[in-house]
């Protein structure tokens, strides 16, 4: 089975930097697309970004010019530098990867347990 495990979450102030990694690790699994999504206290979880396999990002417009994703695919390991990080911006954080095993065309969706992010001063 899929398993994700992210890291880099913590305790920052308001216009400080952080990086969130998530690595997918499982035998004979091919990740397509990977994101990040979050969800603040008490409200609904939501995307943040996202990233195909070949490379191509969107981003939710809260975001935009201020958080960076990327991935390894060699490392099945996809990224999330957050800059200029605001108050809003705390939540928890989870990955997401969409992925099929071998030959099979079947597709499936995994989360990662989730980081911790908050911004205070």
């Amino acid at each position: 089975q899929v398993q994700l495990v992210e890291s880099g979450g913590g305790l920052v102030q308001p216009g400080g930097s952080l990086r969130l990694s998530c690595e997918a690790s499982g035998s004979d699994f091919r990740f397509y697309d990977m994101g990040w999504y979050r969800q603040p206290p008490g409200k609904q979880r939501e995307l943040v970004a996202t990233i195909t396999r070949a490379g191509t990002a969107a981003y939710d417009d809260s975001v935009k010019g201020r958080f960076t994703i990327s991935r390894d695919n060699a490392k099945n390991t996809v990224y999330l530098q957050m800059n200029n990080l605001k108050p809003e911006d705390s939540a928890v954080y989870y990955c997401k990867t969409t992925w099929r095993r071998g030959i099979s065309i079947q597709f499936y969706d995994s989360w990662g347990q989730g980081t911790q992010v908050t911004v205070s001063s």
